[in-house]
Order: structure tokens, then sequence, then C-alpha cells
């Protein structure tokens, strides 16, 4: 009888470990330099069980930081300029209607949509996010960082100093562009 009881949790552990789990990740940030403007592209996938708790009516909200950084070979390397957009998610399966809105700090936009998919796709998609103009910077090596969080619950500030082991952020995801160069004769 406690071979078969071994033979079970052997059995449901080794199902444990061969069942995939997915993270929520970002893609490679795509940089363009195009008529001088720095443009960012970029795709965010979140884990299943975030698409799942979405599908489920739990409303989510990403905050997306687009930052711009020159590299320095001795030092740390230097923040130039960065982009906020916060991206929040709702879902009312009930109805069947899925709303998602973006507020970049000058521009919001809201928008409904009948099917879950294409809210994800336009609202986890970056596209052509303008960071900064070539001519206002140095000759010199630079790199995108993009940065996304999920904020778990929004806790007033007093009891977050209070409960300060509660989590504040569901998940925090960085992904660096690969370096490109800005050259000195740049119209």
């Amino acid at each position: 009888m406690s071979s078969l009881k071994l033979f079970i949790k052997v059995s449901l552990f080794g199902l444990l470990l061969l069942s995939p789990v997915y993270a929520a990740e970002v893609s490679v940030p795509d940089v363009r330099i195009v008529g001088g403007d720095i443009s960012v592209s970029a795709g965010i996938i979140l884990d299943e069980k975030g698409v799942e708790e979405l599908r489920s009516g739990i409303s989510k909200e990403l905050t997306i930081y687009i930052d711009l950084f020159k590299v320095w070979s001795m030092w740390p390397d230097e923040f130039i300029t960065g982009k906020k957009v916060i991206n929040t998610l709702t879902s009312d399966p009930i109805k069947g209607e899925y709303i998602a809105s973006s507020f970049d700090g000058l521009t919001m936009t809201k928008k409904r949509f009948k099917d879950f998919d294409s809210m994800l796709r336009w609202a986890l998609n970056l596209r052509d996010v303008k960071i900064a103009n070539i001519k206002e910077l140095e000759e010199s090596e630079y790199f995108v960082r993009i940065t996304v969080e999920s904020r778990l619950r929004k806790l007033p500030s007093v009891i977050g100093y209070i409960l300060f082991f509660v989590p504040e952020k569901e998940f925090k995801i960085v992904k660096d562009s690969p370096k490109f160069s800005i050259p000195r004769n740049r119209q």
C-alpha cells in the first residue's frame, strides 16, 4: 500500500515538473531612427494566470516605461529621456464587452472591443513610440530599456508603509534593446 502512495506522489510531482508554465515577458525592443526621431516598438505577453484573470473580469493596469540610456564604459549608464504609458484593461464576460485605455501623459485613448484577443493585441503592442530626436543627442552608443509593471492592488500610501511586507506589484519585467550608435554627422 505504501509503495502505491509513493508511486502516486512521484507521478504527480513528475507531472508538475513537466507541465509548461509561462511567465509574462516583453519582446526585444525594435529601435528605429526614422526622420531624425528614435521610435520604439515592442510587444508584451501576459502569463496564463493574468489572461485568465482578465477573462474572468478582473481589471489589470500595466505601467510601461520606455527609457533611453547612454552607454558609458566605466560609469553606470546614463538615463537620457523616457516615456510612461499606462494601459488599463477591463472585461465584462457577461456582456461580452472588453475595454482598454491607454494614457501616455498627454493623450487618453479608450477603445471598446467585442473580441478579447483583439483587445489584448491592441493594448499589449507598442507601435512606433517616439522617445527622442537624434539632433538633441551626442555622438555615442545608446540603448532603450522597456520596463513593464502590473499593480497587484492599490493600497493607500500610509497602509503601504505599515504593511511593507505585502507586495504591491504582480510582476515587473525589464528588457533592453541592442545597442545602437548615433553618428556625428546627422541632419
